[in-house]
């Protein structure tokens, strides 16, 4: 345990910041997966296009914030447009 009041502090803070985090990782982790799903199970192209979009903005929220760098979530976000883009010249 911390022994002084700013010690005391920053473990606080440092818990918020954690669970914040993992909120926004959890978020961006669970639109992607709904997005390959979405792919797997062959759904309409609309609606792909409609889950790609929000992965976008999803990844784009959390590289603002600073959960993963941006340069992360522009790897990610071209390799999930790829897919998109295979799934669509497949249909």
């Amino acid at each position: 345990m911390p022994n002084n009041e700013s010690n005391k502090k920053r473990v606080k803070q440092t818990a918020t910041k954690r669970a914040r985090n993992k909120t926004y990782k959890t978020r961006f982790r669970n639109v992607t997966k709904s997005l390959l799903i979405a792919i797997e199970e062959k759904q309409d192209l609309e609606s792909v296009n409609s889950k790609l979009v929000e992965a976008y903005s999803t990844l784009d929220k959390a590289a603002k914030k600073g959960i993963i760098h941006k340069n992360q979530a522009s790897r990610r976000k071209a390799r999930l447009n790829a897919k998109v883009k295979n799934y669509a010249e497949s249909l």
